[in-house]
């Protein structure tokens, strides 16, 4: 017998000035995310939404497949959905133009036949993502920690501060930026 259930859909609060864990994968979980290029596009798409939707950046890590982030909006109203796709479009943007021009071999990893018929290319996985409030200082804790943990437990780094690609190095007093990253807002 088979069990069919409803599809899980995202039920995104956007609360104000509540903390906000946004994952979001590539397409088929395809490791697009490993070249320095792809990172430096998602990196500048990031800083562009910070100040556009004029958030504090709390925690952020650029996995190889997918991405983790903690941000918390200084405004109200605030709109996750646009916060998302101020970050994810002008990236997908960029690679699919990029691998048009430069390495076009390379589409069918990016193409998407949809059940209606629909193709595109595609950077990013269908959907939102998994998008997550946080309550909590506790909660919020544990999430900044999974987060700069993350590459270390995918065995990339010996210690979360030598993944460049993280604010773990920033958590240390290692180095500032790349990203305007805001620690005196986190709550203790």
């Amino acid at each position: 017998m088979e069990l069919h259930r409803k599809p899980h859909r995202l039920q995104r609060r956007d609360v104000g000035h509540q903390a906000h864990f946004y994952t979001f994968s590539c397409f088929r979980r395809q490791t697009f995310l490993e070249r320095p290029r792809c990172r430096q596009w998602l990196i500048d798409a990031l800083g562009r939404a910070i100040e556009l939707h004029d958030l504090s950046l709390w925690a952020w890590v650029i996995m190889p497949e997918h991405v983790h982030v903690i941000v918390q909006p200084r405004q109200v109203p605030y709109a996750g959905g646009r916060v998302l796709k101020s970050i994810k479009q002008p990236v997908a943007q960029l690679a699919v133009g990029y691998v048009r021009a430069h390495a076009p071999a390379f589409l069918p990893r990016m193409l998407d036949a949809q059940p209606n018929g629909r193709r595109t290319h595609r950077f990013w996985q269908r959907g939102a993502g998994y998008d997550r409030n946080l309550f909590s200082v506790r909660e919020i804790w544990e999430k900044i920690k999974y987060i700069h943990e993350n590459p270390m437990t995918r065995g990339l780094v010996a210690k979360p501060t030598d993944y460049y690609w993280s604010s773990a190095q920033n958590f240390a007093g290692m180095r500032h930026g790349p990203l305007p990253f805001d620690f005196a807002s986190i709550p203790k």
